[in-house]
Order: structure tokens, then C-alpha cells, then sequence
């Protein structure tokens, strides 16, 4: 199992976010968190990259106790790569700059070699010609596959996509989330909370639907988008449905 997570618990103030929360990734796989805002999908995905820290239970990576307090977060954010749905790119450095950062001044990888692999990314999501351009040159959905590449060339074991689409004009949704599909096909581990409930279906292995900072139901995505056992869950998807995102 690359990612387990047990009866994890966080709470802000009387607010509990995190309610004993379960689940686990296996390798290679794909699972797509979905719930109404507020439901824990972004916390989750805060906590297990140790950027929030959780009240109870365990965060497991590779077998290996990651939320221990004797364990050095910043080796474990090494091997979890995290998008966020507001690309966070420096604005006063170059798509290249941005990208090989980490690599060099954390990782302390080779300037050459950080900048060739950055390259190589850039070219395999047709951005090739953006290297030396600034982010504000680049459009929403360009700038949102660069926050993509700055994640993967850490080489991550587990790769987190918080609503990575959500930002985005409608027209440029589908050019982020046929990257995120050819990932899948190289079998990268990833965690996606979405709304975009047509693109869970068709990419992820498993959906997880979050209530109240539980799993309260998953399984594969034709039977939790197309047949939910939960009475919430088909509240949820009716609702999704009547706003044309299913």
C-alpha cells in the first residue's frame, strides 16, 4: 500500500474537518476524492503532505509512519508531490526557474541535469516553446500544467491534485486533465479531490465520497457515480446532476 491513512482526526477550534477518517492507495492507482466543499477533501490532502498536522490516528507512506513526530517532514514532502488549484508559480521567474527550483536548491541536483529533465516535461505537455516565458504570459490552463511538471520532476511517489481544474476557463480544462490522464497510463499513485465528476469517472480507479470528514462510501466509479449505496451520495450526485457536471 503507497498511501494508508487510519481513522485520521483533525479539527479547527469545535470544527471537526476530519472525523476518524479511513483510506488507503495502492500502488499505481487512482483515487478521486469528491464531496461537497467542506466535506475534508482539501485537508486531507494538506494533512498527508504533513502541511496540517493531524489530532489522531495515522498517515502511512510506503509502510512508513509519516505523521511520527520524530519523522523529518520536509524528507517526506520529497516524495509526495502537491498541486494546488491556484498554481502558485513565482511570478518574477521564468517557467524554467520555476520548475527546477526544488530540484536544485533542495534536492541539490545538478543545474544541467534539473534543467534537461524540466525540458524533457515541458516537451511532453506541449510547452516546449514556454521555458523562458513568465507566468502572467501564459494562460490559465498553461500555467496549471507547469505547477504539474514542477511537482513530477522531484520524481514523487504519490502525486496530490487538489481541484486542479477549478481555477480554469471551461475550454481550458480539457488540456490539464488529458495530462493528468496520460499520468495515469505511466502509473503514477495519485490523489485528486475534484468536482469534475465526468473526468472522475473516466480516470480514476477508485472514487472516495467525503461527508462530514468521512469516507462514507467508495468503490469503482460506475457504481459510486452510477449506482451509490449512501442515501447522501445520491443526494450529493442528484444535486451535481441538476447543475449539469455529472
Amino acid at each position: 500500500m503507497v498511501l494508508s491513512c487510519q481513522d485520521v482526526r483533525k479539527t479547527f477550534g469545535a470544527n471537526v474537518v476530519l472525523d476518524g477518517l479511513t483510506l488507503d492507495v495502492g500502488e499505481h492507482e487512482v483515487v478521486a476524492l469528491i464531496g461537497a466543499s467542506g466535506s475534508g477533501k482539501s485537508t486531507l490532502l494538506r494533512c498527508v503532505n504533513l502541511l496540517a498536522e493531524i489530532d489522531d490516528g495515522t498517515i502511512r507512506l510506503d509502510g512508513e509512519d509519516i505523521t511520527d513526530p520524530r519523522i523529518n517532514p520536509d524528507a517526506v514532502r520529497q516524495k509526495i508531490g502537491l498541486v494546488f488549484q491556484s498554481y502558485n508559480l513565482f511570478p518574477h521567474m521564468t517557467v524554467l526557474d520555476n520548475i527546477t527550483l526544488a530540484p536544485v536548491r533542495v534536492h541539490k541536483r545538478p543545474v544541467a541535469e534539473a534543467r534537461e529533465q524540466a525540458h524533457e516535461w515541458l516537451k511532453r505537455v506541449g510547452l516546449a516553446d514556454k521555458a523562458g516565458a513568465y507566468p502572467d504570459r501564459l494562460s490559465g490552463g498553461q500555467q496549471q500544467r507547469v505547477a504539474i511538471v514542477r511537482a513530477l520532476v522531484n520524481n514523487p511517489r504519490l502525486l496530490l491534485l487538489d481541484e486542479v481544474t477549478s481555477a480554469l476557463d471551461p475550454e481550458l480544462v480539457g488540456e490539464v486533465l488529458t495530462m493528468i490522464r496520460d499520468l495515469k497510463g505511466d502509473g503514477m499513485t495519485m490523489v485528486l479531490a475534484t468536482h469534475e465528476m465526468g473526468f472522475a469517472r473516466q480516470v480514476a480507479d477508485r472514487v472516495a465520497f467525503l461527508d462530514k470528514g468521512k469516507v462514507l462510501e467508495e468503490g469503482p466509479p460506475a457504481q459510486v457515480l452510477g449506482e451509490p449505496v449512501e442515501p447522501r451520495t445520491r443526494q450529493f450526485l442528484a444535486r451535481i446532476i441538476e447543475a449539469g457536471r455529472l
